[in-house]
């Protein structure tokens, strides 16, 4: 369909369209993240921002939308002659997720520059977007290397293109939009802290407010053309209002007293640096520019927070995003209202067939509400904790769950009788040292196992396979040396055909799939030891957040095991779901390794070149075979022999504790061919030589084999 959606059509989602509103009146603000399920519009209404936004000058011809007033003087296609000037609709360009680098920054031909001296450059993504909006659906997958130059150039306002000692470099201001589902993974903190603003948005549970999204989408769809007709006069309102408050925003006065709730409100929630000071203050100016006056008041103090801290505030990957709204009022209230100046009396709201509709009470208008909107209670920022989860450390431990106590004797019943205790909760989590895969890998871009990657070291040279990416140079030239006298060189200039060219060979790190197959039998409750488990898991977790993996979580318990989270690079969803993981039952230990067997044959099918690292967290006791029936212990066995026969790289976490103990987990270890380690001995001060296990036992069953 050619015909965009329209703005003012879109139905609910105010604090969504209000924060692309500020961004389109003042872009200082720095853009916007949005956050939610799929399926609630976040791409249509970016996509409907573009037609809202003013025309820009620009210099005729120039392929980097240099302004005619003030012409870029490093501009590839410069330097340009006064007097010109055209105008055109600012642009909306998208990066996608699987977008090469050459395509983001532009390409250089490296042919050309060496044999002719010459710069032909072929500009980028970046480029293209130059004074518009840069839109990147599913931020959150973005390749580590492409979030590394977009975070340079949103920094530095250009963008640098630099091969083996030839440099371009252009203007790359832009209006930095990104969506993404969080469960499908986070950000980098530093991304997350280059946008302005950020909105969580989801999907209304308002009967009347679904059928008015299906009606619009269904009559968008059979005639795209009429339907944007009949709301063009209030994007026309809209796009008028937009234009009043970009003249507006240099006359606003944002006061003393404004900027000291800005910095308390700051201090208060202990928000990293100063970028949420700044954009705080340039979000409120934008709203006072909104709604028409010239004067930065309370509420937009306070909306701007609620804009651009919640993703500011977040001290680690598990804590869920938002703002306390009580303490942010306590706050705000403990500086004396002051009189505003009399205002002209703001532009009306534009009218438009959905003003007082469902999708946001009597103002219906794109901001919200009277005071520039505001978002929805977003919670406190922690989970609270289950009134039924004793602490692992709190209370005293009852004498037949004391540590050292014997085991109690297996149930008779099957899982599905024996009584489930309460999730308990997880202890802190603890900083590990890295686990990584044996070997030279080619997977994903991450910081875990070594591998062959576009970034990192250079290690060698070979013939390009496909477009050249990175020049080896010396390689280059020893190639084209033998030639020169053939080829019929009489200057000073090397010839260099195409066939001489050589691309650099790196290594770098890579992100891998662990999949935690954890024990949540009787038996790891008996001793409350859960809380212990559970924080060692966090915390490998967290690890694997910080290296960009792929993470799954198996549990098993009873007669059978559950894919409880399938393979994902969403670390919160996997810490929730162990966070509310029940224990109770028999410990069927066979059917958790095959499980981990059957997920992790379906990913080398949907990923083969992501490696995987097997984690089992259990005290490696058998005591059900499940629905097979047979002897529980030799059925583990044979299933941890068969992942040891397809080289998976292995650890057990042996949770046992007490001063009799089995030794059990380390059998399994050696069935599995890696090391086992104690839930104290994963600290990172007390794990040395884990990493080194692990490669060793892997080497000697590829040996073996």
């Amino acid at each position: 369909m050619s015909t965009p959606y329209p703005f003012t059509a879109l139905v609910g989602q105010a604090d969504l369209r209000l924060a692309l509103l500020l961004n389109a009146v003042s872009p200082a603000v720095g853009g916007v993240l949005v956050r939610g399920e799929k399926g609630t519009a976040k791409s249509t209404a970016v996509r409907a921002l573009s037609a809202l936004l003013p025309q820009v000058d620009v210099v005729p011809g120039c392929r980097f939308s240099c302004a005619p007033t003030a012409p870029d003087p490093a501009c590839p296609d410069g330097p340009h002659e006064a007097g010109g000037r055209a105008a055109r609709p600012a642009r909306m360009v998208e990066l996608p997720v699987g977008a090469s680098e050459d395509r983001l920054v532009g390409a250089l031909d490296i042919e050309r520059a060496l044999s002719e001296g010459v710069k032909a450059f072929e500009p980028g993504l970046l480029a293209d977007a130059h004074r518009g909006i840069l839109y990147v659906d599913e931020v959150n997958l973005l390749h580590d290397h492409l979030i590394d130059l977009l975070l340079d150039a949103a920094a530095m306002g250009a963008s640098y293109v630099e091969r083996e000692g030839v440099s371009v470099r252009h203007a790359a201001r832009f209006l930095l939009v990104g969506t993404m589902n969080p469960e499908e993974g986070e950000l980098r903190p530093q991304l997350l802290d280059r946008f302005g603003l950020t909105v969580e948005v989801a999907a209304s549970r308002e009967p009347a407010q679904r059928v008015e999204v299906v009606r619009r989408r269904l009559a968008y769809e059979d005639d795209s053309a009429a339907f944007a007709a009949r709301w063009a006069v209030d994007e026309a309102d809209v796009r008028d209002r937009v234009v009043a408050a970009r003249a507006l925003l240099g006359r606003v006065v944002l006061g003393d007293g404004a900027l000291m709730q800005i910095a308390a409100t700051c201090a208060a929630f202990e928000v990293d640096g100063m970028r949420a000071d700044i954009v705080m203050a340039r979000t409120a100016t934008a709203l006072a520019a909104w709604a028409g006056r010239t004067d930065v008041r309370k509420e937009d103090v306070r909306q701007a927070a609620l804009l651009a801290l919640p993703h500011r505030r977040r001290r680690n990957p598990f804590d869920a995003p938002g703002l306390d709204e009580d303490k942010l009022d306590e706050i705000l209230d403990s500086f004396p209202d002051e009189e505003p100046e009399p205002d002209p009396e703001p532009e009306p709201e534009p009218e438009g067939p959905d003003d007082g509709g469902p999708e946001g009470g009597p103002d219906g208008g794109p901001d919200g509400g009277p005071d520039g909107g505001g978002l929805p209670p977003q919670g406190h920022g922690q989970d609270p904790a289950p009134e039924s989860a004793p602490e692992p450390d709190g209370g005293t431990p009852d004498p037949a769950e004391a540590e050292g106590a014997p085991e109690p004797a297996p149930a008779r019943a099957d899982a599905a009788e024996a009584p489930t205790q309460a999730a308990v909760r997880a202890a802190d989590p603890f900083r590990t040292k890295m686990l990584s895969v044996p070997g030279l890998g080619e997977g994903a871009s991450g910081r875990r196992s070594r591998a062959r990657t576009a970034h990192g070291r250079t290690t060698g040279a070979q013939r390009p396979r496909g477009q050249l990416t990175k020049l080896h140079l010396a390689a280059t030239i020893q190639a084209a040396a033998p030639h020169q006298l053939a080829r019929g060189r009489t200057g000073r200039g090397l010839v260099v055909r195409g066939d001489d060219l050589r691309q650099a060979t790196r290594e770098g790190r890579e992100g891998n799939l662990v999949l935690f197959v954890v024990d949540a039998s009787g038996s790891m409750a008996a001793r409350k030891r859960m809380g212990a488990v559970k924080g060692a898991v966090l915390s490998l977790l967290l690890d694997a957040y910080q290296r960009r993996d792929k993470v799954g979580l198996i549990t098993f318990r009873g007669t059978g095991a559950e894919l409880a989270l399938p393979p994902t690079s969403s670390v919160d969803a996997a810490a929730a779901r162990l966070e509310q993981l029940p224990t109770g039952g028999r410990t069927p230990l066979a059917a958790g390794l095959l499980k981990a067997h059957e997920v992790l044959r379906i990913e080398r099918l949907r990923d083969p070149s992501r490696r995987p690292l097997l984690v089992v967290v259990t005290d490696g006791r058998a005591t059900s075979a499940g629905p097979a029936g047979g002897d529980a212990r030799a059925l583990a066995r044979r299933a941890a022999l068969l992942l040891q026969g397809e080289h998976v790289a292995s650890v057990v976490v042996d949770c046992e504790s007490g001063p009799v103990r089995l030794g059990l987990a380390g059998v399994l270890a050696a069935d599995l061919g890696g090391p086992a380690v104690t839930l104290d001995g994963l600290r990172a001060d007390s794990l040395a030589g884990l990493v080194k296990n692990v490669r060793t036992s892997s080497a000697t069953l590829r040996k073996a084999a």
